[in-house]
């Protein structure tokens, strides 16, 4: 029988972790030392096992490896948040990756901005 619901459950469960990790860093858990940080996506294993969390941070306060390990470092404290709000059996491992798509998205903006100027001035 087909399911109903409109997508996948690691798909629904990545988007209820995604919501829990927020409310747990605006919460609980300070990275105001890190910069703006904020949770752009979350994969997660098919046996609901581990989770890939991305993330971007805006004004930055210290480089992309040092934030890395300090956001790394408060795995198991996201963890113990997000565990007694987690609708599943076990509560997945977390790792923390930085997203880069906004910085690409930014490059390829200045980009096509570059090409548009250009065609003003061969006018």
């Amino acid at each position: 029988m087909k399911s109903k619901r409109p997508y996948k459950r690691t798909d629904r469960v990545g988007n209820q972790i995604l919501s829990i990790l927020g409310d747990v860093l605006t919460k609980y858990i300070d990275l105001s030392h890190v910069g703006f940080v904020t949770f752009t996506h979350v994969d997660i294993a098919p046996d609901l096992r581990t989770a890939k969390i991305f993330y971007s941070i805006l004004n930055p306060k210290m480089t992309r490896e040092k934030a890395r390990i300090e956001i790394n470092q408060r795995r198991k404290a996201f963890k113990k948040f997000m565990s007694p709000e987690l609708t599943i059996k076990h509560t997945p491992d977390l790792k923390f990756y930085h997203d880069d798509s906004l910085e690409y998205g930014e490059k390829i903006d200045r980009l096509f901005h570059d090409l548009d100027l250009e065609e003003k001035d061969d006018n």
